[in-house]
């Protein structure tokens, strides 16, 4: 961890945020991108897309522009993944877009802010990410190789508050920075919870965050990486992973 990083440590277990020096938030505050998939799964080399989301936000986290997706996945959609995201296998064939369409135009969306130097916010980035690659791949749609910038609240946040207690799902952490989240497992609401909570994360942490784009997304690759690590050795000691086996840490795209 770097000096900074135990300086932001070491001062929020003695001060409340309210108490900290104000600092002006990054200049990529000022619009953002968000990006989000409900899906038929977990594995992103073999699920595919049921909902997505790609939006627009100003510094305020108001909604400049939104566009949603529902694609016929063409597979069944297992009953698990529905109770989450409220898609059964039958409205998606009733009423989802063709999946290879569906996942050109939502490749072209993120291509499209990427060209304009704004940045993306994806919580959890690599999952998205990497399951819209594997499902550009298998529609014969050209990928985004390598997805530029990107922000990621939830390796932010485990970077700047990594010893605070408690799961790190969305709906969590948008609780803990006071962000409103209805409709939890939407793409949309999901989407623009994220992006609020970057908008926060940045606001809290202003003084400590790298000051341009390119750094702050270099960063995360490195703090992905150690946060893999960490969570690695954790699961080996408790069982939940053999000694041999390690958790990918690759950011943002596996």
């Amino acid at each position: 961890m770097s000096d900074a990083a135990h300086t932001v440590s070491g001062m929020h277990r003695a001060a409340r945020p309210e108490q900290l020096p104000l600092f002006q938030a990054p200049e990529w505050t000022r619009v953002i991108g968000v990006f989000d998939l409900e899906t038929t799964g977990v594995d992103v080399t073999r699920d595919r897309i049921v909902t997505a989301h790609v939006g627009v936000l100003d510094a305020d986290g108001a909604v400049l522009t939104a566009r949603d997706w529902l694609a016929d996945p063409g597979v069944p959609i297992p009953d698990g993944a529905a109770a989450i995201h409220g898609i059964s296998t039958e409205h998606a064939r009733a009423h989802g877009r063709d999946a290879a369409t569906v996942v050109a135009e939502v490749v072209d969306a993120l291509a499209c802010i990427f060209a304009a130097g704004i940045p993306v916010v994806a919580y959890n980035a690599p999952y998205d990410f990497s399951l819209l690659k594997h499902e550009a791949l298998r529609h014969a749609v050209a990928p985004l190789e390598s997805p530029w910038p990107v922000i990621d609240p939830l390796v932010v946040d485990k970077r700047y508050d990594r010893y605070r207690r408690g799961k790190r799902t969305l709906s969590v952490v948008a609780q803990h920075y006071a962000v409103r989240l209805d409709g939890a497992h939407e793409a949309s609401a999901d989407a623009v919870a994220a992006g609020r909570v970057a908008l926060a994360l940045a606001d809290r942490y202003a003084a400590w965050l790298p000051p341009t784009l390119d750094e702050l997304h270099t960063r995360q690759i490195g703090w992905a990486r150690s946060q893999a690590e960490s969570l690695t050795e954790y699961f080996v000691q408790i069982g939940r992973l053999d000694p041999e086996e390690s958790l990918d840490g690759r950011w943002p795209i596996r």
